[in-house]
């Protein structure tokens, strides 16, 4: 849930709100990606224009092939001349065009997916560095959609206006100069003006038409994050018996997606046929002056197919000049919304010059006058001056109603938020001013909600600290009290867990995470309610257990059920973010004050 007075994360920039030089901002962030394969960048420039000049040569030498056919019937000249050298020239032209294409995309496409692979590889990163209130507002499905669309949206726009728009540009170039030259400027003017209302007719009804396609993908990614949060609250859509509703909501997306894809069909429907209406009368405009040129005798038959072959050579690849320009646009947008996830600014970040955090074995933990709240701007405080010390090696415990600030604790100590007043030091260095890496390497956590990733028992232990060997995972299991449960399983440590690790119980669930935190070893150690799934059996012998590895450590344990805390150094008692009641188990019982009256409520209920 969203805590009160959060704000909400921006929102997404549509197609309707882009303005060009957003687009161009765009294109010059995507620019150095592409520039780090400089020589392939050219390389497939010169096999492009290569391809082209063969492309244009065709018609040419077209017309010299239907000129030459002007023979006498039976004339020996037209079998050693025409087949000899203009057949082969052509089919030699023909081959030119195919692989100077195809040496283009082989060189180009291992920039293509570098650039691809890198943006991802640089917005997976930053999504790990943005803070936990980020993680917590974000809606999953909508974000991965984005990321996915962007990381095409690379691939679609480099492929459209490398292969398709600056290709069809040097073409037009090299047409409009042959038909200038060779024949009156009035083919170039017919070409030229066709081209402009082809180009203005696209582009005006492309950019109409986009807002259905811009609300299919809004309809798109709200159905597929809807379809997402569903699935991952699986149990608790069982537990209320509302698969019903949830199709129904799922339903109602798919139905706004549906009437917005038939609109955006509709209207290309239309710029398709509109498109084929300018085509035709810049055909025939054309063709009716070429063959006007025959009949006075100024071209020949030959310069006539020329012409209808370049008109046809250059108005197929402008067939496809909307979907281009809308996949251009739409890619844009896509990549557009990547690049802003990575311009989130982390809202807990490394001090200028951090050095790494150095805790030795067993370091002396601070809070100093802590003052919290997730909302700064008038929110309810969480932590109001709270200060404590867990020495070096001891147990300190934390206690108290939920609400009362306990995991919160926790959270600042791995620096998911940053305090507002106040300080905690890691011996004796304020952890704002080392790097985070090297605070979160030095603490292990047993979290009260643990989540397993979507792979074996063997690959969640061994998290803890990854490239861990087979016997020292198994170790972790043992002292966890889950290796006999792995064991007699039938793929043994190869069992999956299922996603968020839900073929488990609470129970195992929670041995595995304590094996995991047992691995990772750390000098610091931090139990969030880390035996509140076990009964009492198992609860009993794997805090025997954690007392064993906690000895020597320096550890904050975070307790509701206190018959598990009676040997911590020091107890806390927590209420409203403040710390009303300190001291030994022993002395607060004397105290008779709060720690008391939940001791006695806690053992009458047992």
């Amino acid at each position: 849930m969203r805590r009160s007075g959060e704000s909400s994360p921006p929102a997404p920039i549509s197609q309707a709100d882009r303005s060009p030089s957003r687009d161009w901002q765009t294109l010059a962030r995507l620019f150095p990606y592409l520039w780090q394969y400089k020589w392939r960048v050219l390389a497939a420039l010169g096999f492009m224009v290569g391809a082209k000049l063969a492309n244009v040569g065709v018609p040419v030498l077209l017309k010299s092939l239907v000129d030459a056919m002007s023979f006498k019937p039976g004339d020996p000249q037209a079998v050693l001349v025409v087949p000899a050298a203009l057949l082969l020239a052509y089919g030699g032209l023909r081959l030119s065009t195919s692989l100077f294409t195809e040496l283009r995309e082989l060189v180009f496409a291992k920039a293509t997916q570098g650039a691809a692979r890198s943006i991802a590889l640089q917005t997976f990163e930053h999504l790990h560095a943005l803070s936990l209130r980020f993680h917590l507002e974000r809606q999953t499905g909508g974000m991965t959609r984005d990321i996915e669309r962007g990381v095409r949206g690379i691939e679609s726009l480099i492929s459209y206006s490398l292969y398709s728009i600056v290709p069809t540009l040097i073409e037009v170039t090299l047409v409009l100069s042959i038909l200038a030259v060779k024949f009156d400027v009035w083919f170039a003017w017919i070409t030229l003006a066709a081209l402009a209302f082809y180009i203005v007719f696209t582009v005006k009804v492309t950019e109409w038409r986009t807002q259905w396609r811009r609300q299919a993908n809004e309809f798109d990614s709200a159905a597929h994050t809807r379809a997402v949060d569903s699935l991952l609250n699986y149990e608790t859509v069982k537990y209320f018996n509302n698969e019903t509703f949830e199709a129904r909501r799922y339903d109602e997306s798919l139905e706004r997606l549906r009437l917005a894809r038939l609109k955006a069909q509709t209207t290309l429907s239309m710029l398709n046929t509109g498109q084929q209406l300018i085509i035709a009368v810049g055909l025939v405009a054309m063709l009716w002056r070429a063959t006007q040129g025959v009949v006075d005798g100024r071209m020949t038959l030959g310069d006539l197919v020329m012409v209808n072959a370049f008109m046809i050579q250059l108005y197929v690849p402008l067939n496809f000049l909307g979907v281009i320009y809308r996949e251009i646009k739409q890619s844009l947008t896509d990549l557009d919304k990547m690049f802003t996830l990575m311009e989130r600014e982390r809202e807990v970040a490394d001090a200028p010059g951090a050095q790494p955090l150095q805790p030795g074995e067993a370091p002396e933990l601070r809070f100093e006058d802590v003052h919290f709240a997730y909302d700064p701007q008038g929110g309810r405080p969480i932590l109001q001056g709270v200060s404590f010390v867990v020495p070096a090696g001891k147990t300190v415990a934390v206690v108290g109603p939920s609400g009362s600030g306990k995991s919160t604790l926790a959270r600042l100590l791995y620096r998911f938020y940053d305090v507002q007043q106040g300080r905690i030091t890691i011996g004796g260095h304020d952890i704002r001013a080392v790097t985070q890496a090297s605070v979160r390497q030095a603490i292990g956590i047993v979290p009260q909600d643990t989540v397993l990733f979507n792979d074996t028992v063997a690959y969640n232990i061994a998290y803890g600290r990854p490239g861990s060997s087979q016997a020292e995972v198994e170790s972790a299991a043992r002292a966890a009290r889950i290796h006999d449960f792995i064991a007699a399983s039938p793929a043994g440590y190869q069992t999956l867990v299922g996603e968020r690790g839900l073929k488990l119980s609470g129970g195992e669930k929670q041995r595995v995470a304590i094996a995991r935190t047992l691995l990772k070893n750390p000098p610091i150690l931090i139990f969030d309610e880390a035996t509140s799934a076990l009964d009492s059996a198992n609860e009993r012998a794997i805090q025997a257990e954690l007392a064993s590895v906690a000895r020597n450590k320096t550890s904050l344990v975070i307790a509701h059920r206190l018959s598990t805390v009676v040997d911590a150094h020091e107890i806390l008692v927590m209420e409203g973010g403040r710390i009303i009641e300190r001291g030994a188990h022993a002395d607060l019982l004397a105290q008779q004050g709060r720690y008391a009256r939940m001791w006695a409520l806690q053992q009458s209920g047992e």
